[in-house]
């Protein structure tokens, strides 16, 4: 469940919920939506105005922080996000 004012992912093989920011709810959603993590962070930089470097590094600090967790999820190319994806 993703909304704008922040939302929970479960993983499904582990049964465990993770909470998320609003913040990092915007960033689920670009690479859910997007094939490579550079396209979720131009993405992202636009939609904040902020710098492509800053939108890389708020992508991945959301990445690493859910795969540490042990969330993984697929983006609509079938492929795993996951901190390094390009």
């Amino acid at each position: 469940m993703l909304t704008d004012e922040g939302g929970a992912i479960l993983d499904e093989l582990t049964g465990r919920w993770s909470y998320l920011t609003p913040t990092a709810v915007s960033a689920v959603l670009v690479l859910l939506s997007s094939v490579t993590e550079s396209q979720a962070a131009e993405q992202y930089a636009e939609r904040y105005g902020i710098s492509h470097d800053q939108a890389i590094n708020d992508i991945r600090t959301v990445t690493t922080a859910l795969t540490e967790q042990g969330v993984t999820a697929r983006s609509r190319s079938g492929r795993r996000w996951r901190r390094g994806s390009r």
